[in-house]
């Protein structure tokens, strides 16, 4: 009876150590390769110079930043799973816990942050068109009447530009980089979005020559990195890290790497100054 109690003790012991190494690979389900504390980072996988996915590679000013912050948290590259963010899902994916952030061109505007909350800015753009490079009839919003203008489903791009030009001819795509494609075949006249959006497309090799920024912006774009609503701890570590790339030259070095070899200069208020978290 004593050695079937031993071999039964001994067996519960074992079968406690097998659970106990199963569960610590499986710890929060976020763990990746390097054993760290994982995130889910929504970025978009379309913009040349801001979220770019080839392959299986990220690059762009949002990346570099998210993977900043990343490691301001404890968190390394190896332990980030990026997850693609379209404008009119941003809200969704973070309300809804399928990522931890969202750092993809995310205009901070009151509306938006009914539903989530931001921590930033770390950028500030304008609003811009793009329109082919051989069309001097487009000059800035007041010549859009009646031409074929596109924009993305969800962004504040498409908003201000319904209620800036009420006459022009939207056509709302779900991505930009499928507006671009409709822009330089002809199918639309001109694109509006950030002009750092507009600045990466015009600078991709198949479209060097056939495209052009208009260069009059007519808004003021404050990117933040979207995160759950009410999450303040979260909003103050991402803004010290944020701070901290500003004054290490983190920050500028950033936008070179993306923006510099499209030929933008960041305008008025970069480096911006992140708001307090409330």
């Amino acid at each position: 009876m004593k050695a079937r109690r031993l071999g039964a003790v001994a067996a519960a012991a074992t079968l406690a150590l097998t659970l106990a190494a199963c569960g610590s690979s499986d710890s929060g389900g976020n763990a990746g390769s390097s054993g760290g504390k994982g995130l889910k980072i929504g970025i978009k996988f379309d913009q040349p110079g801001l979220g770019l996915k080839k392959g299986t590679e990220f690059t762009g000013m949002d990346v570099d930043v998210a993977k900043y912050v990343a490691k301001s948290l404890g968190t390394a590259e190896g332990d980030i799973t990026w997850v693609q963010a379209p404008s009119a899902q941003r809200e969704t994916l973070i309300s809804t816990g399928q990522v931890d952030m969202v750092v993809a061109t995310y205009s901070i505007t009151d509306a938006r942050k009914e539903k989530v909350s931001f921590a930033g800015p770390y950028f500030i753009a304008g609003q811009d068109l793009l329109v082919r490079a051989d069309d001097s009839s487009i000059t800035g919003p007041d010549t859009l009447k009646g031409k074929k203008l596109c924009s993305v489903t969800g962004s504040t791009s498409a908003q201000k530009v319904k209620e800036k030009v009420p006459d022009v001819n939207l056509q709302e795509f779900g991505t930009y980089s499928e507006c671009v494609a409709a822009l330089a075949s002809g199918a639309i006249d001109a694109l509006t979005t950030d002009d750092t959006i507009l600045a990466g497309y015009a600078a991709q090799d198949q479209y060097k020559g056939k495209l052009k920024v208009v260069g009059q912006p007519f808004s003021t774009e404050n990117y933040g990195i979207g995160i759950k609503k009410g999450d303040t701890a979260m909003c103050q570590k991402i803004t010290d890290a944020i701070k901290t790339m500003i004054s290490d030259g983190s920050w500028q070095k950033a936008v070179d790497a993306n923006l510099g070899p499209a030929g933008y200069k960041p305008g008025a208020g970069n480096p911006p100054t992140p708001a307090s978290c409330s």
